[in-house]
């Protein structure tokens, strides 16, 4: 390939020399964001790998080959997951994730009969930015507190190793998305990851059995839902959330390819295929998916924007599931990696909340939207708790119901005349 960028549209065939290469540069661009939940929650990144490639051909074929996005592993499941995997298990967070995607499938029925006009009522901008951003503010602490989810740096038993691992995985995330070119440009997190595991291992953190141990061809680990009303009840209003972020990268893919996507092929079609995917790995034991910010970035860096390119790239990750060591080797990475990756990831997905606010040009000089974002961030951040009978709400959660009341509140009040405007 010249050093000359060469485009390739939506619908563009590619040549099976350059087909490859590009789509395992979409694989790794993910690799290491998607596979960090599958860590988080504690289960074999394997099924997730192969759901994650399953939901990404559904995807291309729902959209009718028009929407060009690889599905990953969301984060925003994840903190009201972990209080469910803590109290419940697991399968009883699958199962939450089940009814989610399916109400998100719902929700694509809606749009498709009645438009898209009322998202602004339910989640306008201001409120929208303000969510997104939370999906990584509530979570920071997890990246010091220790354990598997985050480096061991606030506990008694942390030592200098501990610092020097989280420090060396920090500084080469953050100088690589800043000075890395080419390719290597696409993937800082899996680098930082890679460089991070390599010092753990010359300082002796990491244990190397479960690689020794592992067969060369696996299955993924499949198990099937359990379901609780109260694991349902406390995922529910993250359905919120994962809309407002599908909406947003739909509308930055958009602009990236030239097309208007809302529209063509619609976006009760792209919802419904990323909520179907959530609920179909939910209920064989993967975790929920989403579009990816670091794919989209990928498509503008690289200028292609081809299905055919994004679908060979699910390919590779399924193939990927069955191999036994590279999981076994994932399992291995240290929390103190994983912390220094989660200190610039967690802040990089609040950060894509607030450019949010700013791409949608909210106007604060409005007191509703002021409000709006104020009151939905103290919510998620303040430590507020309410409880309905054995269900709890806080944090992220929390904010979304927030959200949805209070900008109901707001625009009945505005419909009646009533603000001062």
């Amino acid at each position: 390939m010249s050093t000359k960028k060469r485009f390739f549209g939506i619908e563009d065939k590619v040549p099976l020399r350059l087909m490859i290469p590009l789509a395992f540069q979409h694989t790794f661009a993910m690799f290491g964001a998607s596979v960090l939940v599958p860590i988080l929650f504690g289960i074999n990144p394997g099924i997730v790998l192969f759901m994650n490639g399953i939901g990404t051909l559904l995807f291309i074929v729902v959209t009718k080959k028009k929407a060009p996005a690889y599905l990953g592993s969301s984060f925003a499941f994840l903190a009201p997951g972990l209080a469910i995997i803590q109290s419940q298990g697991f399968e009883y967070a699958q199962g939450a994730f089940v009814v989610v995607g399916l109400l998100g499938c719902v929700l694509a029925y809606i749009i498709y009969k009645f438009g898209t006009d009322w998202i602004n009522v339910v989640l306008p901008p201001a409120a929208m930015g303000a969510v997104v951003a939370l999906i990584g503010f509530e979570l920071a602490k997890n990246t010091v507190t220790g354990g598997d989810i985050g480096a061991n740096l606030m506990t008694d038993t942390a030592q200098l190793q501990d610092w020097i691992v989280f420090l060396v995985t920090l500084m080469t995330a953050i100088l690589g998305s800043i000075m890395f070119k080419g390719f290597l440009s696409t993937i800082p997190i899996l680098i930082a990851i890679v460089v991070g595991y390599i010092t753990a291992v010359l300082l002796g953190q990491v244990n190397f059995d479960p690689v020794v141990n592992a067969q060369l061809f696996s299955i993924p680990k499949f198990q099937l839902a359990k379901f609780s009303t109260e694991a349902i009840v406390a995922m529910l209003p993250v359905l919120l959330v994962i809309t407002a972020e599908h909406i947003s990268h739909q509308v930055v893919t958009s602009n990236i390819v030239g097309k208007d996507l809302i529209k063509d092929p619609g976006l009760h079609r792209s919802i419904f295929a990323d909520n179907f995917s959530t609920a179909l790995s939910g209920l064989v034991g993967g975790v929920p998916t989403t579009t990816y910010g670091e794919n989209i970035g990928v498509m503008a860096i690289t200028g292609v924007y081809s299905v055919r390119v994004i679908g060979a790239a699910g390919i590779i990750s399924i193939i990927m599931a069955f191999f036994g060591p590279l999981s076994a080797l994932i399992s291995t990475i240290p929390g103190n990696v994983i912390g220094g990756v989660t200190f610039l990831l967690y802040g990089m997905i609040g950060s894509s909340g607030i450019r949010l606010l700013v791409d949608q040009k909210v106007d604060y000089n409005k007191s509703e939207n002021l409000i709006l974002t104020s009151v939905i961030f103290i919510a998620g951040l303040s430590g507020l708790s309410v409880t309905f009978g054995s269900i709890q709400l806080s944090g992220m959660v929390l904010s979304s119901v927030v959200a949805v009341v209070l900008s109901l509140l707001i625009y009945i009040i505005k419909k009646l005349g009533w603000s001062n405007d």
